[in-house]
């Protein structure tokens, strides 16, 4: 029975990111057809654990415009909406989501302020993801042959990304430290 891996989103009105967080994922199958239907698969760890997404999404994509990227500890989707417009869940079910399925805060924009973040877009940072080797097609998984060489200096590492430090205030009542961040 395979399990499920934790799966990230967030919206912008044209697309969709989904993070999947599954270190060293292996034999990483996706599947993406243009009424919104996202499937993945891989295995992970010693024992080749089985892990699977299989959902509907919300409204239809174009998965010719759609970008997947595998790094080593997680999968990101770069999913292109069918139309400009926003989604009021990720998934076509209404109801609670699944309990795998969480928001992504880092990538998350509201819908009134995303005029704002778009004059930033250009400049946006992927954490050096390569999606130009890997496609979305229909069925196909990531693009390459099967027994390629794994030994791609080109893979995502996410040591190098810089989070704000955390310090301490002592300040606070009582003498006991508060954590906060900057």
């Amino acid at each position: 029975m395979s399990r499920h891996p934790t799966v990230k989103w967030a919206q912008r009105s044209d697309v969709v990111f989904i993070t999947i967080e599954l270190p060293d994922a292996q034999d990483v199958k996706l599947k993406l057809e243009p009424e919104g239907k996202f499937y993945f698969s891989a295995t992970s760890g010693a024992d080749k654990i089985p892990y699977e997404v299989d959902i509907d999404l919300h409204d239809k994509v174009d998965v010719g415009e759609s970008k997947a990227s595998l790094g080593k500890r997680n999968i990101c989707y770069l999913i292109k909406k069918a139309e400009n417009k926003w989604w009021s869940r990720l998934l076509k079910q209404e109801g609670k989501p699944p309990v795998f399925l969480k928001v992504d805060w880092d990538k998350w924009v509201d819908e009134d302020e995303e005029d704002e973040d778009n004059k930033l877009a250009p400049d946006m940072d992927f954490g050096d993801f390569d999606f130009s080797k890997l496609n979305m097609g229909g069925g196909e998984g990531f693009g390459g042959a099967e027994g390629e060489d794994d030994d791609d200096s080109s893979d995502t590492e996410e040591e190098n990304v810089e989070l704000p430090p955390l310090h301490k205030d002592a300040s606070s009542a009582g003498g006991e430290a508060e954590i906060k961040k900057d």
